[in-house]
């Protein structure tokens, strides 16, 4: 029976995060309980979905968790339930005991709470993933190549493919690219001392929860394969996420070297100008600004009957080729934007009806964008 105390806001903050892998509604009602592990020289919280599930362990040796363990055991929690009965009690430590029939006592200063639990044989097994040879990479690293591809992939479940983010490592390139079959975002790396070569499709949902449970103090991540799961793991946290099954589109097609016309804006001033066009472009059923790019102007067009309009002419640091005038979704733009990190942004067109390229300044090599444009009468 296990019984152990412990600080109350580093344990909090590891519920939290353990949190995140538990639906609030599941298919399998067992999956919205927390799974508490006492051994005797720590603590592991597991919470899983079906698709990601996260083992969070505090060891006694962590100076800051004020643990002390009496005894081992282990227990099934409503996690929800048993997280808002922690964030409410008064004191700064956590007396937590096992007594009979999988019930649990906590004590906080003067509370003294009563909390049924279920029998932890009732939880299904975590798959197993091989931890050998693993890819280890930056944590920031890998939240900035989540960031800058995972907002593109799809949001629908008709073609769960495209839900996902695609990453392949070969030749010591690492490519993550996601698309929503609208735009697309792919970004490249160089892993020069790489010998793992893996080509996975995975949720891009799976991946924003890992950027919020992996915070920046985890300096590395060790990244481990099986056939259908891939588990992220650092110190203290393992973070396991199924792949998608399916073949990914082949998105290199959609690049090209030739366009007709090019402009370089400072990216900040481009997104506001879109996001000001959104305001209005928002309350009309197209939904779409309208570029104009002209030998000595470029500017950007909406025309609501609604509600308004805008007429505004853009601030560029250069322009070449050819007159152009497009239609696009500013939404795709904007978000592109605030993936870019680079001063300015270089975009390209090659016609009305053709999807269009951003780069950032700095990196055009390893770093492409591409948004479809809408047709208009």
């Amino acid at each position: 029976m296990l019984k152990f105390s412990i600080n109350k806001s580093l344990f909090l903050q590891a519920l939290l995060a353990t949190k995140r892998a538990i639906a609030s509604k599941n298919a399998i009602p067992i999956l919205s309980s927390l799974k508490l592990e006492v051994s005797s020289s720590a603590i592991t919280l597991t919470g899983s979905n079906g698709q990601i599930s996260i083992e969070n362990t505090i060891p006694t040796s962590n100076e800051n968790a004020g643990l002390l363990i009496s005894s081992t055991g282990s227990i099934l929690l409503e996690a929800s339930f048993f997280i808002n009965v922690v964030s409410s009690l008064p004191d700064v430590s956590v007396d937590l005991e096992e007594i009979d029939h999988h019930q649990i006592v906590l004590k906080s200063g003067k509370s003294e709470i009563t909390l049924k639990g279920k029998d932890v044989d009732q939880y299904p097994r975590l798959q197993e993933v091989g931890t050998s040879n693993p890819l280890v990479l930056e944590t920031k690293l890998l939240k900035t190549l989540i960031a800058e591809t995972a907002f593109a992939a799809s949001q629908q479940e008709s073609r769960p493919i495209l839900t996902g983010v695609h990453m392949v490592l070969a030749n010591q390139e690492f490519k993550a690219v996601a698309t929503d079959s609208h735009r697309m975002s792919q970004r490249k790396l160089r892993l020069e001392d790489s010998t793992t070569e893996f080509d996975v499709v995975l949720p891009s949902r799976s991946l924003r929860e890992f950027s919020a449970v992996f915070s920046d103090d985890i300096k590395t991540v060790e990244i481990y394969l099986s056939d259908s799961q891939v588990l992220f793991k650092s110190e203290h946290i393992s973070f396991y996420t199924r792949m998608l099954e399916g073949t990914y589109p082949d998105t290199d097609r959609l690049l090209t070297n030739q366009f007709e016309t090019e402009v370089v804006f400072k990216t900040e001033s481009l997104r506001h100008a879109m996001e000001r066009a959104f305001l209005i472009s928002n309350a009309t059923q197209n939904g779409t600004v309208r570029l104009e790019i002209e030998a000595d102007k470029v500017s950007a067009h909406v025309n609501s009957p609604e509600v308004g309009k805008v007429n505004e002419e853009l601030e560029t640091l250069s322009q070449s080729g050819s007159d152009l005038t497009i239609s696009f979704n500013p939404t795709y733009l904007i978000e592109a934007l605030k993936a870019l990190k680079s001063e300015s942004v270089t975009v390209r067109f090659i016609s009305p009806v053709r999807p269009f390229t951003l780069t950032p300044a700095d990196d055009a090599e390893n770093f492409i964008q591409l948004i479809t444009p809408v047709r208009t009468n």
